[in-house]
């Protein structure tokens, strides 16, 4: 497996280090986020700790790398959508809000997801309180493969 990380991915991650140690306290990182990416504190804090996997409180570049796979350029409109589809404001959806949203997404392929499979990415990504996070959207989308796909042709 290529293990190097992408020119642009590591430019914009390096804006943001010192000594070149290729890894963000979560102040950094939250401030990367939220300027790249043009997240609130809030938003970038939730994204910091889907991403942080090791959960030691950095953010290494490999961690970056995956946070840009899965979102990319598209962060913004991850956000929007997500916004969009929490009525309530709370900052999660309930399964509820989750479902209705994922009936209106189409998947790379242009079809809308069957029942069966908004009922899976539903159950298998809600967390154990019952709702989903805009971490936890992040990720469905992504396993979704809506942000990732190639263009048509």
């Amino acid at each position: 497996m290529n293990r190097k990380v992408p020119d642009h991915i590591m430019k914009m991650f390096d804006k943001y280090v010192a000594n070149n140690v290729r890894v963000l306290s979560k102040a950094h990182a939250v401030d990367m986020l939220k300027a790249e990416f043009g997240l609130d504190d809030q938003e970038a804090d939730v994204m910091f700790n889907t991403f942080d996997k090791d959960k030691n409180g950095k953010l290494s570049i490999w961690e970056f790398q995956q946070f840009c796979i899965c979102m990319g350029e598209h962060a913004q409109e991850i956000v929007n959508k997500f916004k969009e589809l929490d009525k309530d404001g709370s900052g999660q959806l309930d399964a509820e809000e989750a479902r209705i949203g994922l009936k209106e997404i189409k998947t790379a392929t242009g079809r809308q997801l069957a029942d069966k499979e908004v009922e899976f990415f539903i159950q298998t990504t809600c967390g154990e309180n019952g709702v989903i996070d805009l971490g936890q959207f992040t990720n469905l989308l992504y396993r979704l493969k809506l942000y990732n796909a190639p263009p048509p042709k």
